[in-house]
């Protein structure tokens, strides 16, 4: 018989700060905000005596809300957590590309489509065009636009932009675990496709998470929050430096001109390099140097004062 144990899911604005979720995961999960109703969970399954697992809800776009939930979690007294370990987050950017890209094969190819999710901080808007943009690149749909409520496009705008690109209808495909309303549109059909996850998979995932961070506090004795509180650092830090100067990254180190040192990046993508001046980069926020097929991925290094050397990879 298996051992019993608490899963808690702390949800954010992807998941409408859980009701998204109502009604969809299995009646024991509890499901929370982050913060105060986070801590006052942790605790009272810890005074239980019950093993709990925290699950972040978020499906890639909200590093912050794994950062977050490792920070409360560490601040709950050590006699009052009892044996709580923090999973991976239910879902990275590369899955919610993955399931954009199924979402929008179930769409007619003649339809636009609009990936709406609510909007957050200005990066990770950013990171949903980006998103979009690898949705369009490797599915079959023409015209993928992008549309945030409560945000800038809001929906109405983006089905105004999809009818402006030519668009004879339009189909809300939504990136996140609530569903967005269907403004009124007089000039295009507009349709909204189901869930981006059907509750059946979403239990199945939910409950990978939960067993997979069982696993690793039994085998390594290792709860999570370590991990869980750098989820953010690179968050928002795509940048490009301009020529002749140095930088610094906010980790307290600033380089000289020329001086050699390591970046540290999610893993499995470790590079050392030298930053002489002129050197520029950029890197998504918060993820590593990962690529679907194809694409070329650049560094641009000066080779002498006044020439660049171009480095391509396919990765």
């Amino acid at each position: 018989m298996a051992e019993p144990v608490a899963v808690i899911a702390v949800c954010g604005h992807e998941a409408a700060y859980g009701r998204a979720l109502d009604g969809v995961v299995d009646a024991g999960v509890s499901i929370v905000s982050s913060g105060r109703e986070l801590f006052r969970s942790i605790a009272a399954h810890g005074r239980r005596n019950t093993e709990t697992v925290v699950v972040p809800m978020t499906l890639g776009r909200d590093p912050d809300l794994v950062a977050d939930t490792a920070r409360t979690l560490r601040a709950v007294p050590a006699g009052e957590r009892g044996t709580t370990v923090l999973a991976e987050p239910f879902g990275t950017s590369q899955h919610l590309v993955a399931w954009l890209r199924a979402a929008a094969g179930r769409v007619p190819e003649t339809s636009a489509l609009l990936v709406t999710a609510p909007s957050g901080d200005p990066f990770e808007d950013a990171e949903l065009y980006r998103i979009a943009a690898l949705v369009r690149r490797y599915g079959r749909s023409g015209l993928v636009e992008v549309a945030f409520t409560g945000g800038d496009p809001d929906p109405a705008e983006g089905i105004r932009r999809c009818r402006l690109l030519g668009a004879q209808r339009v189909t809300l495909v939504p990136a996140a675990f609530a569903l967005p309303d269907v403004p009124e549109a007089e000039t295009v059909p507009v349709d909204r496709a189901g869930p981006l996850i059907p509750a059946s998979a979403l239990r199945r995932v939910l409950g990978e998470r939960v067993a997979d961070a069982r696993r690793r506090w039994r085998e390594h004795g290792d709860d999570g929050v370590a991990a869980g509180l750098t989820a953010a650092e690179n968050h928002g830090h795509s940048h490009t430096h301009p020529p002749g100067e140095g930088h610094d990254h906010g980790h307290g180190h600033p380089h000289d001109p020329g001086h050699p040192h390591e970046h540290s990046h999610d893993p499995g993508h470790d590079h050392g390099h030298s930053h002489d001046p002129g050197h520029d980069h950029e890197h998504d926020p918060g993820h590593p140097h990962e690529h679907g097929p194809g694409p070329l991925h650049t560094h641009r290094h000066p080779s002498a004062p006044g020439a660049d050397r171009v480095i391509r990879s396919i990765a």
